[in-house]
């Protein structure tokens, strides 16, 4: 396969993010030769790039936004201009020290799965909760409270299917994208891969977690800093309760505990 027809697409957007952009383009090009990739790079804001992006061995494609447009919208925007057969979602702030794409479309082998991630970890090493059991009003107040603690699932060199996983880092078939219809571009902020994660099961399609695949994730963790963040936080949750796929989700659960 030639590199003018990538087998994988990769989505990233920069939030005034260009160093970080720059080191994940480098991890890339360094670990993940086993697959014909592109990328597309998209700029939600204007910045300057002190990278020449014709320098690496795979094509970058460069968009820019004239107005910031909000997570979903951008990988969906991005997708539009993929011809990968399969598309990863990619957050600038998540390293490489291999590559985690051979395990990840392993997974995906099995047509039952809708999308895979790998095992995140922080950059001190430890494991982060990216896998996670659907959020509850109640589940969310018991959090707040310091109550409920403690990772959803537990983790050891198997496989998990969580309810959804964090968005860092996601791969799609592209039929699956597609057919999805990508990510709600409702949700302008957070809460975007719960309810695409929740579509996914609605739809007959698990979501895997793979151990075998790792990456490390420099969270910024905006909305514990900013007003504004932490206000689209509190909308897309509110979304997320008040939505039909949140209930349905709760009403099959509540179907098959009853089984």
């Amino acid at each position: 396969m030639s590199v003018s027809s990538p087998q994988l697409s990769v989505s990233i957007v920069s939030h005034l993010q260009a160093a970080m952009v720059k080191e994940l383009l480098g991890d890339l090009a360094r670990f993940c030769h086993a697959y014909p990739l592109e990328v597309i790079l998209t700029l939600n804001m204007p910045e300057p790039l002190d990278f020449e992006l014709a320098g690496f061995r795979f094509p970058v494609v460069l968009q820019h936004n004239a107005t910031p447009q909000g997570f979903g919208a951008n990988h969906n925007q991005a997708f539009g201009l993929a011809s990968g057969d399969f598309f990863c979602v990619l957050n600038p702030d998540i390293r490489f020290s291999a590559n985690p794409f051979p395990a990840l479309m392993a997974c995906l082998a099995d047509h039952s799965v809708g999308v895979a991630a790998p095992l995140v970890l922080n950059a001190d090493g430890a494991i982060e909760d990216s896998a996670r059991r659907f959020p509850t009003p109640l589940k969310i107040v018991c959090k707040a409270l310091g109550v409920c603690r403690g990772i959803d699932y537990p983790i050891s060199n198997c496989e998990i299917l969580p309810d959804w996983v964090g968005g860092m880092c996601l791969l799609f078939r592209r039929a699956v994208y597609q057919q999805l219809g990508g990510f709600d571009q409702r949700y302008f902020l957070y809460y975007e891969d719960v309810n695409l994660c929740a579509r996914l099961g609605l739809s007959g399609l698990k979501v895997v977690l793979s151990p075998k695949a790792r990456v490390v994730h420099h969270a910024q963790r905006t909305s514990r800093r900013k007003f504004k963040y932490l206000a689209w936080h509190v909308q897309s949750m509110l979304r997320f309760f008040l939505s039909p796929v949140f209930w349905q989700v709760m009403w099959r659960k509540a179907r098959k505990a009853l089984t």
